[in-house]
């Protein structure tokens, strides 16, 4: 694993979705088992170049999420690499049964790209929002979940995938990422990348507010906090090793993920501390809500993933780890209010 950060953590000028279509057009020129499917959305994923350079290789299955995976097991099961697109919400929700026994249960070799995550969706609304869609892939036994960081890091692991076998979700930021990593950065899936060191607590995060995150902790060092931050960019399997370390090194956590923050990146992380090396720990994400209509930015805010959202639950954990090495009790919480925030 090699990783070369970014000086500036600015917008890029390519779009995933561009970046998606370049890399396996590349791949698909080496290796004659790639092949790219999609539930009427080639447009929506600009795959209209790899139609038109691998017309017998690109398959529009129209809105018909769960046909489309059959079709994907189908072609897996002859040989080939399939990549079968839709918008998270229906990639995973609408055809989940097709998933876990067409590809996962036969043992077959299957992407499933889920573009939009989270408040990314934006105008699209929120029927097409998905806040659940790594949560739901996570109950599938053996499959590998995925969200790219930005257009480098999607380089380089669509270019892993298209050598190992198995079940993925990749999830995919359609429009342009805040760039994170610089060209030659390698990466180890199932492996964390640590990106800041620090002492006082730990932010992991995945996916959109990995950029939110470094800002965060960058704004508190200025304010004489010191925050680790990793970029937990494979859901399942999680970096067990990474977690515990973070924990016992810092003493606090606070996961950071747009996504709901059950059963997904925080409810991971839960899972590994609770066993391993339970610590204070605080989680930003989706509060169990549906998505709404509006811009990115106007929904970050709305539903809390912002640097300022971030920075306040890392002062919100240190408190709490300051009062139980001091012996304080925490306060109180109403039974009623136990699972909100």
């Amino acid at each position: 694993m090699t990783i070369l950060l970014a000086k500036d953590n600015v917008e890029e000028k390519i779009a995933m979705r561009d970046v998606y279509c370049q890399s396996l057009i590349e791949h698909a020129e080496k290796d004659g088992r790639i092949v790219a499917l999609d539930a009427d959305l080639m447009n929506s994923l600009g795959m209209t170049s790899f139609q038109k350079r691998f017309p017998e290789r690109m398959f529009n299955c129209g809105v018909q999420e769960a046909n489309m995976i059959g079709v994907a097991a189908g072609l897996s099961a002859t040989g080939k690499v399939p990549y079968a697109h839709s918008f998270g919400t229906f990639a995973t929700r609408r055809c989940f049964d097709q998933i876990f026994l067409s590809a996962a249960y036969a043992k077959l070799n299957v992407r499933i790209v889920g573009s939009d995550p989270g408040v990314a969706a934006a105008y699209n609304g929120g029927t097409h929002m998905p806040f659940e869609d790594a949560g739901i892939m996570r109950n599938i036994p053996e499959i590998t979940v995925l969200e790219p960081t930005d257009s480098v890091m999607l380089r380089d692991l669509l270019q892993q995938s298209t050598q190992l076998y198995g079940v993925f979700y990749i999830r995919l930021l359609r429009k342009p990422a805040v760039k994170v990593y610089e060209e030659g950065s390698k990466f180890e899936i199932g492996k964390a990348i640590q990106l800041l060191e620090g002492t006082d607590a730990t932010i992991i995060a995945t996916g959109l507010v990995v950029s939110e995150s470094l800002e965060a902790a960058k704004k508190l060092a200025s304010e004489g906090v010191s925050v680790r931050v990793m970029n937990m960019f494979t859901l399942k399997p999680i970096d067990r090793e990474a977690v515990v370390k973070c924990a016992c090194e810092t003493g606090a956590i606070v996961t950071a993920e747009n996504h709901n923050i059950l059963n997904g990146l925080g409810s991971a992380v839960a899972e590994v501390l609770a066993e391993n090396a339970p610590v204070p720990m605080e989680r930003v994400g989706i509060n169990d809500l549906f998505g709404e209509v509006g811009p990115t930015d106007y929904l970050q805010q709305r539903f809390e993933l912002t640097a300022a959202d971030i920075a306040k639950k890392v002062m919100k954990v240190i408190g709490r780890k300051q009062s139980n090495a001091t012996g304080i009790l925490p306060e109180k919480t109403n039974v009623h209010q136990a699972g909100k925030r």
